[in-house]
């Protein structure tokens, strides 16, 4: 019979695995917050929330369904999506009073135009129903292929052949876009 993992230490009250957890895991969740993050104030407070996420949900890893690090990596990539997403939902700080005159101009014309998401929504509306839902459940959602393949019931090979797949299809229809431009 092998040794509890740091996860299965810490769901039965082990005190020395929440600081094994932070030795061996840290530098793992502390650079995946600040690739989402960047180095801020918010990256630490995500961190810690990752941690008592962590904690609390240690009882539900299991050895038999993944490894210990693809479970804190999966709880810090969803914390980070999660965090990303709430960002992304509050107003902004600055009072639109602050905001140069320019930047308040009549209309759609005062926007800018990106030619660049265009290209990429057009590219993406190339691909079949199915390749689109894919990518949008990995790109978009962050969900893992494994994740992807357990909600559409498919084989996990098939999966990943499809986001593989409808990544070149993207790839390919922007570069023959930037090219013709």
């Amino acid at each position: 019979m092998s040794e509890p993992s740091i996860l299965q230490r810490i769901a039965a009250g082990d005190q020395t695995a929440v600081s094994d957890c932070m030795d061996q895991y840290g530098d793992l969740i502390w650079s995946l917050a600040r690739r989402y993050l960047g180095m801020d104030a918010d990256a630490e407070d995500a961190v810690q929330e990752i941690y008592i996420e962590l904690w609390s949900n240690a009882g539900r890893f299991d050895p038999n369904a993944g490894s210990e690090v693809t479970f804190v990596s999966t709880i810090t990539r969803r914390r980070m999506i999660d965090r990303l997403r709430k960002k992304g939902r509050k107003p902004g700080i600055s009072d639109i009073d602050d905001a140069p005159e320019s930047a308040l101009g009549e209309g759609e014309e005062s926007l800018p135009h990106h030619a660049e998401l265009d290209n990429i929504e057009a590219a993406f509306s190339g691909l079949s129903e199915q390749h689109q839902q894919i990518l949008q459940l990995s790109i978009q959602e962050g969900y893992s292929h494994s994740e992807i393949a357990e909600q559409l019931s498919m084989p996990l090979g098939t999966v990943k052949t499809k986001v593989r797949r409808g990544l070149i299809h993207v790839r390919e229809q922007l570069k023959i876009n930037s090219e013709s431009e």
